[in-house]
């Protein structure tokens, strides 16, 4: 009895081995290029980058929480700390619109200063709203996690992507990025916020890159950098790595004055 031929299947179609232990550098590498050619194919030269708490709320979503706190006896005090925490929602939004409208005045043929994010809720919806209410196109790399993350309805479509490794988000975080901003945030965004600063201090990222820490109180009460140059493990010198503000137009100058001054000439992304 004759066997029924079977088609072998090619390599790059086989799902079992993709998935493999093997393939690892291939689903890596898949990473790096497939967000390479995106960005290609919608002429996204450089970004700006929000970091933040996925936790933060908009205002009027935190006043909902704590009317509803009050009348049934939740937890106010949570509620009052969110609402007053809200205000940086509320200040990411504003300043990634005011970039984008900047952005959008610019006289180029490619998309130059897009805001990008994390593509999740918090501080990184307000950012991609505040670009998308500004009608600019805006990125979101979001990463499959067991809770908390979602892609958030503001990211441009065909420009929200999903990573699976960490290390390769956060390459795409920093690769194009020519300007970053801190709100206040947990661990993932005191983890962006250190590695970068050692890129930078260590000069493997050798691009001009302004870092804007945005919340006075927040940042000088959870680190306090001061201390690190009394103790000699940092030098005065590193300070100047970062500006600390409470200010949208603030931060909006200081970004828009280093981004003529050292980026604008020089389009793509340069490490």
């Amino acid at each position: 009895m004759s066997r029924k031929f079977q088609k072998p299947i090619k390599a790059y179609a086989n799902k079992e081995f993709l998935e493999s232990k093997q393939a690892r550098g291939l689903r890596i590498l898949s990473e790096y290029v497939e967000p390479q050619a995106r960005f290609e194919q919608y002429r996204v030269d450089d970004t700006i980058v929000f970091m933040g708490s996925a936790r933060l709320m908009a205002r009027d979503t935190a006043e909902a929480a704590l009317r509803e706190a009050e009348e049934t006896g939740g937890d106010v005090e949570r509620a009052r700390r969110d609402l007053e925490m809200s205000r940086y929602y509320e200040d990411a939004r504003g300043l990634a619109c005011k970039l984008t409208l900047w952005s959008k005045n610019l006289d180029e043929d490619d998309r130059r200063f897009v805001v990008c994010t994390g593509g999740g809720p918090g501080i990184m919806e307000a950012a991609n709203r505040g670009a998308s209410e500004a009608k600019g196109v805006n990125v979101g790399l979001s990463i499959s996690l067991p809770f908390e993350q979602h892609e958030n309805p503001y990211v441009t479509r065909e420009l929200g992507f999903e990573f699976h490794y960490f290390f390769m988000r956060k390459f795409w975080f920093t690769y194009p990025a020519k300007a970053i901003v801190f709100f206040p945030g947990g661990f993932g965004t005191l983890d962006e916020l250190f590695e970068m600063l050692t890129l930078l201090q260590t000069r493997k990222i050798r691009k001009h890159m302004p870092i804007v820490l945005y919340g006075s109180d927040f940042w000088r009460s959870v680190v306090n950098f001061e201390t690190l140059v009394r103790h000699g493990t940092i030098s005065a010198e590193d300070l100047d790595l970062m500006m600390i503000t409470d200010s949208v137009d603030e931060a909006y100058n200081h970004i828009t004055r280093e981004l003529t001054d050292y980026a604008l000439e020089i389009p793509g992304a340069t490490l």
